[in-house]
């Protein structure tokens, strides 16, 4: 084809005017896909203010990058009805997303949905209607083990019909994938798509290393999953080894109120631990490269955006071994310790306070540029797309 492909995004997840943080990785994989192709998105979602109309629609023009956002009118009641009105309403909206794509763009040549279940039936509907390809991209966890949250036996039968019907299926860990042809998700053509991180954002530290140690966490404030509240105990007993230290945790989520109300009966406070709340795009990249290493300790994850980002300011990691963090984070980058175990992460934390000095700072963010930058990702996307063209 001598034409840049037309290739549809439908993502259930994508930031939007509510949260701006919600599937940044799929923003991120739609300009790296954008780079070589022409890019639509269409993202259907509840507002969360009265509507005087059921739909509305805002477009955004970026060139290669075209979004259509439907916001639609949510019924508030839980009976069957309302519930069968909410779909109805979802499927509507990308419907007149759809619509307003082809007016502006033409046909589309290749679909490509993120995130199971409901988005890739839409897909399968119009492989059979209109004989437009697709492929699937997930990165949810509630297919692993330690979630297994993926069930119904509805929405599984659905699942593997459209996951069977796909041309190609990409995870963004090894891990994920395994787990998703666990559950019967099977497809014959399983590979694995490397998330996003902007190398002209996140940089490698300028400054020099000073006295004092700074700690990075990056996260959605959700407790459940990110375990900040262990994080928050090891950090305690790590003021009382080394106040020299400063923790920095950044972001925003359900659980930040209960989260700083838990630090502050723990002891702590500025100037050891600062909350900086939700930063974006410079200010976030540049308070992550001002940090010594970065602290994850979730108990559960795929393959966190933030390891990427650290890595590209060519900062070391320490993380928990869970999900698909165990195929990025190796020793030459960082240290991996078990969910959970407060102990081995305070050990962990002081190890790295001496060490992470002598981590080839160059080198890590190298790794992270040969794979991971958006002109890497898109020429994959773009073999992938040419081959599942190719074998419809």
């Amino acid at each position: 084809m001598d034409r840049p492909l037309h290739i549809l995004f439908l993502p259930r997840w994508y930031p939007n005017k509510y949260d701006p943080m919600l599937g940044l990785f799929v923003r991120r994989h739609a300009e790296a896909a954008a780079i070589l192709n022409k890019v639509s998105v269409v993202f259907a979602f509840p507002a969360k203010e009265k509507m005087s109309k059921i739909f509305s629609t805002a477009i955004a023009d970026e060139g290669n990058l075209f979004t259509v956002n439907v916001l639609y009118k949510k019924s508030l009641k839980t009976n069957p009805l309302a519930k069968l009105i909410n779909l109805i309403r979802f499927f509507h909206a990308l419907h007149l997303g759809m619509n307003k794509v082809k007016e502006a763009r033409g046909k589309t040549d290749l679909i490509h949905v993120h995130i199971l279940t409901r988005l890739s039936l839409v897909a399968w509907w119009m492989k059979i209607i209109h004989g437009i390809p697709y492929l699937i991209t997930e990165h949810w966890s509630r297919y692993l083990p330690t979630r297994n949250e993926f069930g119904g036996i509805l929405r599984k039968s659905l699942s593997r019909l459209a996951v069977k019907n796909a041309g190609m299926v990409t995870a963004v860990t090894e891990n994920l994938a395994l787990a998703m042809q666990n559950h019967g998700l099977r497809n014959d053509h399983y590979v694995i798509l490397p998330n996003v991180v902007d190398m002209d954002l996140f940089l490698p530290k300028k400054h020099a290393f000073a006295e004092k140690i700074r700690l990075i966490h990056i996260s959605c404030f959700e407790d459940r999953s990110k375990n900040i509240s262990g994080l928050l105990r090891v950090l305690k007993k790590l003021s009382e080894i080394r106040p020299d230290t400063e923790c920095v945790l950044i972001g925003e989520g359900m659980d930040q109120k209960m989260l700083k109300d838990y630090a502050k009966s723990l002891g702590l406070a500025e100037p050891f631990l600062q909350f900086t709340g939700l930063l974006e795009g410079k200010k976030l990249a540049e308070t992550l490269g001002s940090g010594d290493f970065l602290l994850l300790f979730s108990n559960y994850e795929n393959m966190p955006v933030v390891i990427l980002e650290a890595f590209a300011c060519g900062l070391p990691v320490i993380a928990t071994e869970v999900g698909g963090i165990p195929e990025m984070v190796k020793p030459e980058n960082g240290m991996l310790v078990k969910a959970a175990d407060e102990d081995t992460m305070l050990q962990a934390i002081l190890e790295m306070a001496e060490k992470h000095k002598d981590y080839n700072h160059l080198k890590i963010r190298q790794s992270v540029e040969d794979q991971y930058s958006k002109k890497a990702v898109g020429e994959l996307l773009t073999t992938w797309y040419q081959k599942v063209l190719i074998s419809r």
